[in-house]
């Protein structure tokens, strides 16, 4: 089967290589010259594991990518897979995926054979009729040919070419037996008698994506605010939360406690969902108090930091940047926040990750970015964890370079022992 995917970000990138291996033939579009050049240079435009050796299999051969929509009407389907950013309310930002809509339906406007439209972005459910499905057609200039369907994803930063090839699920989204059974078509060689299909209309199946993250970015905020009265009554959290993972109603899945969620999907569709229904005149609570749990997390962590220096003119690491390990994203990790706290002390910040520090470099060019964790630590005043990479863990000796080694753990990846003051921030 030829697949066209508009768009080469995050997710754009990870199903169109995805999809090359197994076994169809894939064009890549996008509007950025430099990524088209760097996927057919078989390079990834992301850091994500497995993602690059995939792309040096199939660039050039199965995998081509291209700034013209001319592929798409000699393709069988075509997926957008346009980011779609939050505006300064929490809702989403359509534009850039509106006129890849409409770009996508003039490519279609001749083509005689039907032709199915899939969009991967995650967008609010009144946003395919009201916006996406008129913009498609307004470009096929009345083409009745093409179809519209859903099919969210679900892929987990850091993993997401193991989430592609071992999902939990497929939802499709389709009005007809014809889109229903061409998605299956597309998804067919990685299904297997245990993966559950989930058939149902576009509307239905965008918001199966956003009650997914909400429900999940929920727990975790659960988890924290249970974690911070653990925290309060001097007991170890995690030792609370590994008994009631044995409940099978509750599960042992994201029930570690820490500095909070983020990167691109769970704030961002949180905040989009919340003003969906608000501008339908209902009030989510419980996702609001999400949120605001959430928020107050990095705050926890410089209170307790402050609970042993004075802040001001301190030399203070920060461990992790990236809003999760294996991945260089900074979109809204949890650093942010609290840099810009340390700033607002006028601490002296020196921050490391191994891969994240060039991105977070654009948002904070004031700070200092060392090579090494060893670095990171050596002569300063306390350091805060906030994203747990394997690395971390391993760090011994190097806490005796620091002047006074004050370690708040955001993630619980550093073991407490003799000669440092060690500060859970759950437990």
């Amino acid at each position: 089967m030829h697949i066209t995917v508009i768009g080469s970000g995050y997710v754009g990138t990870t199903i169109a290589v995805c999809f090359a291996e197994l076994g169809h033939e894939v064009t890549a579009i996008d509007i950025d010259e430099e990524i088209v050049t760097t996927l057919n240079d078989g390079q990834a435009p992301i850091t994500e594991p497995g993602l690059e050796d995939l792309l040096a299999t199939h660039a050039g051969e199965r995998l081509t990518a291209t700034t013209s929509y001319d592929a798409v009407p000699e393709s069988d389907v075509t997926f957008l897979a346009i980011g779609t950013p939050s505006n300064a309310d929490g809702s989403i930002d359509l534009g850039a995926l509106e006129a890849a809509a409409e770009a996508t339906g003039e490519a279609l406007a001749d083509k005689s054979k039907r032709h199915l439209v899939v969009i991967k972005s995650t967008i609010t459910p009144p946003s395919i009729a009201d916006v996406l499905e008129p913009a498609i057609r307004e470009g096929a200039t009345g083409n009745d040919d093409v179809e519209v369907g859903m099919n969210p994803e679900f892929l987990r930063e850091g993993s997401a070419v193991t989430d592609f090839q071992n999902p939990d699920k497929l939802v499709i989204g389709a009005d007809s037996a014809w889109a229903s059974d061409r998605l299956r078509d597309v998804f067919e060689p990685l299904l297997d008698a245990e993966t559950p299909v989930v058939d149902t209309d576009p509307e239905t199946a965008a918001m199966i994506k956003y009650a997914n993250n909400a429900f999940l970015a929920s727990k975790i905020s659960l988890v924290n605010d249970l974690g911070n009265i653990c925290k309060e009554f001097d007991l170890d959290a995690y030792e609370v939360m590994d008994a009631i993972g044995l409940d099978e109603r509750i599960s042992e899945q994201f029930l570690r406690s820490g500095v909070g969620w983020g990167g691109s999907c769970f704030p961002k569709d949180v905040n989009a969902i919340v003003a969906a229904a608000q501008e339908k005149g209902y009030d989510p609570a419980v996702l609001e108090g999400a949120v605001e749990v959430n928020d107050r997390q990095p705050d926890r962590m410089i209170d307790l930091l402050a609970n042993h220096i004075t802040l001001e003119g301190a030399r203070v690491a920060v461990l992790g940047l990236a809003f999760k390990p294996n991945t260089d994203d900074v979109r809204n990790s949890r650093a942010i926040p609290v840099i810009d706290s340390l700033l607002n002390y006028d601490a002296d910040v020196t921050a490391y990750d191994p891969v994240a520090v060039d991105e977070m470099a654009v948002q904070f060019p004031e700070i200092d970015y060392a090579q090494t964790p060893a670095d990171a630590l050596h002569g300063a005043d306390g350091v805060l964890v906030v994203t747990d990479w394997e690395e971390f863990s391993d760090l011994d000796t190097e806490f005796e370079e620091m002047a006074t080694p004050i370690v708040v753990d955001g993630r619980r990846c550093i073991e407490r022992r003799d000669g440092i003051v060690y500060e859970g921030l759950t437990w």
